[in-house]
């Protein structure tokens, strides 16, 4: 992708062209001065429902480096009496790279892990039952992540200056509904495989509660 966005003045060797570093550095871009601990806090709430969320060791590592290229500041701040903790800000030229690695760095097409599609797909090596189960552990899995996606809607939809946030909030929404119902839909699925494998009477497959977004 050719960027109309001039690349600041110390990109070239050594800039961060991997999209972790450039996340963090995003992070410190909506102009809130935060700690290593307030990223991943932030990375937990934000990042992991549609990226992932970098360790807090990974963290600290890559502002380290982002503050060695200048692309952000410092400043160690008292915390009470005995402790005291570190706070990052972006610098202008760290939002001029970021810019310029937003337009020129291609967006590859996502690649999907599903662990428990996985086990679906060796299915013909484990007990229906066991298969089951662990589709049905996805199930509260991902109705666990839907509620934290509504949860952080709500805080995001009562921030104006993140608005661009918020629509990728609705994204992570329809995302985990629609996860939700295909995961439903594979049950069903299962339970209609093992009846015709095994037979009705037979059949190790219990009726399925099935679970639909709100």
């Amino acid at each position: 992708m050719q960027s109309d966005v001039a690349p600041p003045s110390r990109s070239g060797a050594g800039t961060p062209t991997a999209a972790t570093p450039n996340a963090v550095l995003g992070l410190l871009s909506f102009g809130q001065e935060l700690s290593g601990y307030d990223l991943k806090k932030w990375a937990d709430h934000s990042l992991r429902f549609f990226f992932w969320s970098p360790a807090i060791s990974q963290i600290y590592s890559e502002l380290r480096r982002l503050e060695s290229l200048g692309y952000v500041t410092s400043r160690v701040v008292a915390k009470d009496d005995t402790r005291s903790r570190r706070l990052y800000r972006i610098t202008e030229e760290g939002r001029e790279w970021l810019a310029h690695w937003l337009v020129s760095e291609p967006a590859d097409v996502p690649i999907l892990k599903h662990p428990t599609i996985l086990r679906v797909w060796l299915g013909h090596l484990m007990e229906p039952a066991a298969l089951r189960d662990a589709v049905l552990e996805h199930r509260t899995r991902v109705e666990t992540q839907l509620g934290e996606v509504r949860d952080d809607r709500r805080v995001v939809a009562a921030n104006e200056s993140m608005a661009y946030a918020e629509l990728v909030i609705r994204w992570a929404e329809r995302y985990y509904s629609a996860e939700l119902e295909n995961t439903n839909q594979l049950l069903d699925d299962l339970a209609a495989l093992d009846e015709q494998s095994v037979g009705p009477q037979l059949s190790r497959a219990s009726p399925s509660r099935r679970v639909t977004p709100d």
